[in-house]
């Protein structure tokens, strides 16, 4: 008799659980496929990158659901698979560079995926991952320094210099002309790319 009941209550543990995970999929998705975009700017790349992150979050979700901050934890696997995934694309492009470059001529070649013309997703694809993620936090989605430091795995201080290094960074590659403001409105404007 014990034997039934704890399978009933097992099955029961396990709809509570896949309701639970449905709802933070639901109330998340769009924005971790927005965080994903814009931080490895590519659109079509959203979507598999939050979904993936929200599978893994499924395989883990008792640890998920029991932390502290169960978004953040969400978004820094979402960080982490965006670091990955850039890493993976900056290697392929300069395993393409070396191979189309001229042999023996010793002239650098340029990266073929410099715009022309340098917009705010182009300067932010510019910046090293932590300084594109930390504005990308504290200013698209208006996160305080300290949740960004609990995205990022980092202390607030190195989010508030690498914010500031980033911010000043995008001012130099969008021209003088732009102020600290505007970079600022300019990230929280992006696109998601993600949304449904």
């Amino acid at each position: 008799m014990g034997t039934s009941l704890d399978h009933a209550d097992a099955n029961a543990d396990a709809d509570a659980a896949a309701a639970e995970f449905h709802e933070f999929f639901e109330a998340h998705y769009a924005e971790l496929a927005r965080l994903a975009h814009l931080l490895t700017g590519e659109a079509d790349a959203a979507d598999d990158l939050a979904a993936d992150a929200l599978l893994a979050l499924w395989h883990r979700w008792d640890r998920v659901r029991d932390a502290d901050h169960p978004v953040a934890y969400a978004r820094g696997v979402v960080a982490n698979m965006a670091r990955t995934r850039i890493r993976s694309a900056v290697r392929e492009r300069r395993r393409i560079a070396l191979f189309w470059a001229p042999r023996g001529s010793g002239e650098a070649v340029d990266d073929p995926d410099v715009p022309a013309v340098v917009d705010v997703q182009g300067a932010l694809r510019r910046l090293p991952f932590r300084k594109r993620a930390c504005v990308v936090l504290r200013h698209a989605f208006d996160l305080s320094e300290r949740d960004t430091s609990l995205v990022l795995g980092i202390s607030v201080g190195t989010v508030k210099s690498q914010t500031s290094r980033a911010v000043a960074e995008l001012q130099r590659l969008l021209g003088p002309q732009t102020s600290a403001t505007h970079i600022q409105a300019a990230v929280a404007a992006q696109p998601s790319g993600g949304d449904r």
